[in-house]
């Protein structure tokens, strides 16, 4: 079955849609972030993805996590530090042309269950590093640091 957005491409076209959707920050026992590299582009980001129909963040969040890694997590296990909105940083021109603004509430997890194995519709390889791979999707480049100011002041972070 086509995802909302796949619904409302065939309507509207490439044309420029705001889109809701998440990312998740899952961070290892030694400390270390989960990475992936999009199909799409060859970038390293988070995994992310758009919210539908009836979606909670979380409930997003959850399940492209799920979609894109392979790994279970709970929803009451994400645990949100910023969100993500500039349109200068998070507006996405896909290889086909199609734009959308993302609108995206980012959340930090320490649990989850399963074994790593990269969704590959969408993903080249993904692992656990301790410093970012390169190149970095731009806006995951301003999630780390988001996240960096939410672990130095326990706020959360908005952008």
């Amino acid at each position: 079955m086509d995802s909302y957005l796949a619904q409302l491409r065939r309507d509207v076209g490439s044309r420029l849609l705001l889109l809701p959707g998440a990312q998740v920050l899952a961070v290892d026992p030694a400390d270390r972030i989960l990475f992936q590299r999009s199909r799409d582009t060859g970038l390293w980001e988070l995994p992310a993805g758009g919210a539908e129909p009836g979606d909670s963040f979380r409930d997003a969040a959850a399940r492209e996590f799920n979609e894109e890694t392979g790994l279970v997590v709970a929803p009451a296990d994400l645990i949100p530090f910023a969100s993500l909105s500039r349109a200068d940083v998070h507006t996405l021109t896909y290889p086909n042309g199609d734009v959308v603004q993302c609108f995206a509430l980012c959340f930090e997890t320490h649990h989850w269950t399963g074994t790593l194995r990269p969704g590959t519709d969408e993903v080249l390889e993904a692992g656990f590093f301790a410093t970012p791979p390169g190149p970095l999707h731009p806006p995951t480049e301003v999630v780390l640091r988001l996240h960096a100011a939410y672990r130095e002041s326990g706020l959360f972070q908005a952008r």
